[in-house]
């Protein structure tokens, strides 16, 4: 951060910075939601009948992924092991203390994370290995453990499993192509944003010595929750908000207001207050999606992360997508799959508030479903809503499952 922006950021109004939370998140999304429900919306209607139905969908999926109920965290890490394969044992460090593996598995989540962005419905990703090939989500993950794995983040050659400012600041675009296999018949939608996206977290890194040290390693996070948290207990909104303090600056399409940048927050007329937060409707799905990546990482590290559920439901097209497609959302109007919507736009700003705060919902109806005593929102999405939303949307438009609403987006938002 630059040393304007770090003044700007010291004075900035403290409901700017308020925003940079998940319950702002969910305050927001339920404004937005209360404003449809009102009748207020030109773009939508609700049918909460039809969540019961949903939430049936959601349980046999659940059930089919997970038959014995013992779901894991939704993490980054889950797809790590795409193709039956565990990448991260395969990796060797034998020998390395569990306070450096741990920073590793950091760094590896940070970067994955942050290139998870849709890839579109073309791009696909050839594992070497095993000769599997992958596509979206899957295939950002294993492409990304393989760059990580080849040293692709490191600046020191005797440590590659490793992520530094120096080697995302010097990050070109040739070989971060080559490693995402695209050509010509191989596209991967926002590569250059991407790009950008590493670049920016990697000022960021330099930034913030006393999250990152000096290394600039995102993996030294886990070293700052240590040193502040004599009890090894972490809440796990407290960990979302370390991620937005330190890179809310990096998004390259985000809201920034009176030189505050807000991250992945937009505008929609629902929201109505009497200062500069007036109007914005925060997300940080990508920061929230990172935050439940790194649980089981920073618990490795011998800390408890509590709290899961503060926590939202993430804002993306498969969460979304399932409750459109299911009748929950009802569009006021014919929606064409094949005709993009800024992500900025009121419609796709109203779509990704109504998830969040329908997702709360669904939860407790998918639990009645399953007939579990506790059931979390990480579980809901793990077990769950992402897939349900996935094999629906296969179902309406095949071969691809396109979501039922296109979204022109950069690479860096879902």
């Amino acid at each position: 951060m630059s040393e304007p922006a770090a003044a700007q950021e010291a004075t900035a109004p403290p409901e700017l910075l308020a925003l940079r939370s998940a319950a702002a998140v969910r305050e927001r999304c339920k404004r937005v939601y209360d404003w449809v429900a009102a009748g207020r919306s030109p773009h939508f209607t609700l049918d909460e009948t039809r969540l019961d139905a949903t939430a049936a969908f959601v349980a046999r999926v659940t059930r089919e992924a997970y038959p014995d109920l013992v779901i894991p965290h939704h993490s980054r890490w889950r797809h790590f092991s795409t193709g039956n394969r565990d990448r991260w044992a395969d990796l060797p460090l034998a020998g390395v203390t569990a306070i450096e593996r741990a920073r590793a598995a950091i760094d590896l989540t940070v970067v994955s994370v942050l290139l998870d962005a849709g890839a579109g419905a073309a791009w696909r990703y050839r594992d070497a290995t095993t000769g599997l090939t992958f596509a979206r989500s899957e295939g950002l993950a294993v492409a990304s453990f393989d760059m990580f794995r080849a040293g692709l983040f490191s600046s020191d050659p005797k440590h590659p499993h490793r992520v530094d400012r120096g080697a995302l600041a010097r990050l070109a675009l040739a070989p971060l192509a080559a490693a995402f296999q695209v050509s010509d018949r191989n596209a991967l939608v926002g590569l250059s944003a991407r790009l950008a996206l590493l670049r920016r977290l990697g000022e960021a890194l330099a930034a913030r010595p006393d999250l990152f040290g000096v290394a600039g390693r995102p993996g030294h996070l886990v070293d700052a929750i240590l040193a502040s948290s004599p009890a090894r207990t972490i809440a796990a909104p407290a960990i979302l908000a370390l991620v937005l303090d330190a890179t809310s600056g990096i998004w390259p399409s985000g809201l920034v207001v009176d030189g505050v940048a807000l991250g992945d927050a937009w505008r929609h007329p629902a929201i109505r207050t009497q200062d500069r937060s007036d109007g914005v409707v925060p997300f940080h799905k990508l920061s929230q999606w990172l935050t439940y990546s790194l649980i089981e990482p920073v618990e490795q590290a011998g800390v408890t992360v509590t709290d899961t559920d503060g926590l939202t439901g993430l804002p993306e097209y498969r969460n979304g997508g399932l409750l459109l497609d299911m009748g929950v959302i009802v569009p006021r109007a014919p929606l064409a799959p094949s005709v993009p919507h800024e992500v900025a736009s009121e419609l796709i700003v109203e779509w990704r508030a109504l998830t969040v705060a329908l997702l709360d919902r669904l939860r407790e109806a998918t639990r009645r479903q399953l007939g579990l005593a506790t059931f979390s929102m990480s579980q809901l999405l793990q077990g769950g809503s992402w897939s349900a939303g996935r094999a629906v949307a296969m179902e309406r438009r095949p071969p691809d499952g396109l979501p039922p609403i296109a979204v022109r987006a950069d690479g860096t938002v879902f």
